[in-house]
């Protein structure tokens, strides 16, 4: 069994719930077996063509998946339930919208230059479902980075010249030209790939075997 933590790619975007269900239940999985991971995230648009203002999130799942009203609140539901195990709290609200995240790739993208990737995803993540705010306004993502001790004004230059633009598009079509078409993808030790929140048991056999080859 493998001593060093294993890689893990973590394809996904900030407003995917089941995104932050799937890593906490990996990083679940990696506790209960003490296995160690080492996750890189990468970008990923739900939504690319979403208009600035965003979506109601109930009217949105209804017309993306044509889910009815009742079918979309049970699904949120659901989420509720499956995110107070993992201690994700999603507050969820008929006023909830759903919004683009370029903006947020291209600040994700500039944190991996000082190390600071995992923790502004997990914190934008917060800031969506928790506290409900708009991870498309320029304010709100500046005042996350405030918030984590970061550099505001590296970050709004980055933004304002759109300076990873490009970069964060050309890591999108990579992953997306390799068949990704859903999130979160998950792929271990650049070997081996998973998809969806699989559940703490699954990941805990997928980390176990993975360990062990």
């Amino acid at each position: 069994m493998t001593s060093d933590p294993i890689r893990v790619d973590i394809i996904s975007d900030v407003v995917c719930p089941w995104c932050i269900v799937g890593f906490r239940q990996l990083e679940q999985a990696s506790r209960n077996t003490g296995i160690q991971i080492e996750p890189y995230w990468h970008p990923f648009e739900l939504n690319p063509d979403m208009v600035p203002e965003g979506e109601n999130l109930k009217e949105h799942i209804m017309r993306k998946y044509g889910s009815t009203a009742k079918q979309s609140e049970d699904a949120r539901a659901h989420l509720s339930t499956v995110g107070a195990q993992l201690n994700i709290t999603f507050n969820w609200t008929e006023e909830s919208r759903i919004y683009n995240t370029f903006k947020a790739h291209q600040l994700l993208h500039w944190a991996s230059t000082i190390g600071q990737t995992h923790r502004l995803k997990l914190a934008l993540f917060d800031t969506y479902f928790t506290d409900g705010r708009d991870v498309s306004d320029e304010h709100v993502l500046l005042d996350v980075i405030d918030s984590l001790g970061l550099d505001v004004a590296k970050a709004q230059t980055a933004l304002d010249g759109q300076t990873y633009a490009q970069e964060v598009r050309k890591k999108q079509f990579f992953w997306t030209s390799r068949g990704v078409s859903g999130v979160p993808t998950m792929i271990l030790g650049a070997k081996q790939a998973t998809s969806g929140a699989q559940g703490v048991e699954a990941f805990t056999r997928i980390l176990t075997e993975f360990a062990g080859s």
